[in-house]
Parts: C-alpha cells; sequence; structure tokens
C-alpha cells in the first residue's frame, strides 16, 4: 500500500488527461468522469502543486457525487494529502471511509501505511530538532571556552 503513495503518473498520461480535461472545460462539457480522471492523475503527481490541484477537483466532485463516486473520491483525497504531508487530513478521509465500510481492508490498510508515515515523520522530526539542539548546545559551549580565554 505504501506504493500507492510514493506512486508517480507518467509526464505523458498526466498531458493527456490534463489536455481532455481543458478541451472539455473550454466546450462546457466537462463530466464527472473527466474531472475524475484528471484529478487522480493529479493526486499521483510528483510535484505538490499538481497534487493540491487535484485535491480541489476531488472536494469539488465529492460535493455531488453519488455514494459510489463519493467513495473514490474521498479515497483519493486521502491518498493526496497524505502525499502533501496533511496526515491528519488524510486520516480524517479514511475514519469517515472506515465508519460507513468498518471492513474495508483497502482503507485500513491505507490508515495504516499514512500513521506509519507519520511516525517515520515525527522520529524525523525529533532527530532534526536534537541535532539543532546539539549544535546550539556546542556552539553555546564553545562560546564559553572561547569566553575564558
Amino acid at each position: 500500500m505504501e506504493d500507492v503513495l510514493d506512486e508517480s503518473v507518467s509526464e505523458e498520461d498526466l498531458r493527456k488527461f490534463e489536455r481532455r480535461y481543458h478541451d472539455s472545460l473550454a466546450q462546457g462539457t466537462v463530466t464527472h468522469v473527466i474531472q475524475f480522471e484528471y484529478a487522480w492523475c493529479l493526486i499521483r503527481s510528483k510535484y505538490p502543486t499538481d497534487v493540491k490541484r487535484g485535491i480541489f477537483l476531488l472536494e469539488d466532485l465529492s460535493k455531488g457525487e453519488n455514494e459510489s463516486g463519493k467513495r473514490d473520491c474521498i479515497y483519493y483525497l486521502a491518498i493526496g494529502n497524505a502525499k502533501i504531508k496533511e496526515y491528519s487530513k488524510a486520516l480524517g478521509y479514511t475514519k469517515v471511509l472506515l465508519q460507513v465500510e468498518p471492513g474495508n481492508r483497502q482503507v485500513q490498510t491505507l490508515k495504516h501505511t499514512i500513521e506509519k508515515r507519520m511516525e517515520r515523520e515525527g522520529l524525523k522530526g525529533m532527530a532534526i530538532i536534537g541535532g539543532a539542539a546539539l549544535a546550539l548546545g556546542s556552539l553555546i559551549g564553545l562560546g564559553v571556552a572561547l569566553a575564558r580565554k
């Protein structure tokens, strides 16, 4: 499942669905399917700006979709938010899905993956803070030692 958070769309596919979406937009014929497919590609992009645009499109779709379509939108909203490190939002989306489908293994696995990412990022954050504190302590110690000379 971690693959879902790490996979990225090919530039070719992204351009193809982007062109299709913008052509439909210009003609005023954007369907839910076209918007969803473009948002799905954006969510899988390696660029955070694209992911955020995909989130925006999926949020728009989730307001008017039928229950089946809404489930897919919410699932990919969880993935998109996790990819941009908005872990609490991502977990909120998984929680919503699990309230409706408590036995959904796909969502359970995604939730677990997001929690692992949070933990890993938290540990990295703590290591950075610890390293900064150590560096600051070393500088203060060096400053005191030089002041005594």
